[in-house]
């Protein structure tokens, strides 16, 4: 499932960011954008409220936050009901 547009408008609401959020590529470096890790806290709190997540202690780095993609991963990951992953191999 594709999230960017809303994981787009949370940055623009709550990632600080020095530039336009429309004018980022989805891959564009937001630490170089001006996201500091105070923002990506925001940024983080708001996408568990959008998508009903929680980030594991393990996915709280600065490459996770990365990118508009890196963000997306993250949250098409933690939205996939666990029941739907299937090992690989079965």
């Amino acid at each position: 499932m594709n999230h960017l547009a809303a994981i787009r408008q949370i940055l623009a609401q709550h990632g600080r960011l020095s530039v336009n959020v429309d004018t980022l590529n989805d891959d564009s470096d937001l630490y170089v954008a001006g996201l500091t890790s105070l923002a990506t806290v925001g940024v983080m709190l708001a996408l568990e409220d959008q998508f009903n997540i929680e980030f594991p202690e393990s996915m709280l780095s600065r490459r996770t936050f990365a990118s508009l993609d890196a963000i997306a991963e993250a949250v098409d990951e933690l939205a996939t009901p666990s029941s739907s992953k299937v090992p690989v191999g079965t």
